[in-house]
């Protein structure tokens, strides 16, 4: 499918932001729905943000809506993840994700997505 590698992560205060980008190869990241998704130790990959092929649609969780917001740029082969107002609990290993299927129609659950990232390191210090 696409390879995917993660750069943005980092340490910051709470209140603060950053904005994650994933970068993509191939000449097919325009077909395909991307994904972020995050994990901290002992818990299971949680769903964070997803953007359609065409930029026509996204969904947040529920902890993230309002301050996150996901957009691609598919000129670069590039998506990001721009997260405002973060919190302690927003840190995680932030990874994007592909969509298995191209031209699919969006969804949240992380078993549609076939290719993933190394992650990056987001670290919210209150």
């Amino acid at each position: 499918q696409v390879r995917l590698v993660e750069s943005g992560g980092g340490l910051v205060q709470a209140g603060g932001s950053l904005r994650l980008s994933c970068a993509a190869s191939g000449s097919t990241f325009r077909s395909y729905n991307m994904g972020w998704f995050r994990q901290t130790p002992g818990k299971e990959r949680e769903f964070v943000a997803v953007v359609s092929w065409d930029l026509s649609t996204t969904y947040y969780s529920d902890s993230v809506k309002g301050r996150f917001t996901i957009s691609r740029d598919n000129a670069k082969n590039t998506v990001y993840l721009q997260m405002n107002s973060l919190k302690p609990e927003d840190t995680a290993v932030y990874y994007c994700a592909a969509d298995r299927r191209q031209w699919g129609i969006v969804q949240t659950t992380q078993t549609v997505f076939g290719s993933w990232g190394q992650g990056t390191q987001v670290t919210v210090s209150s």
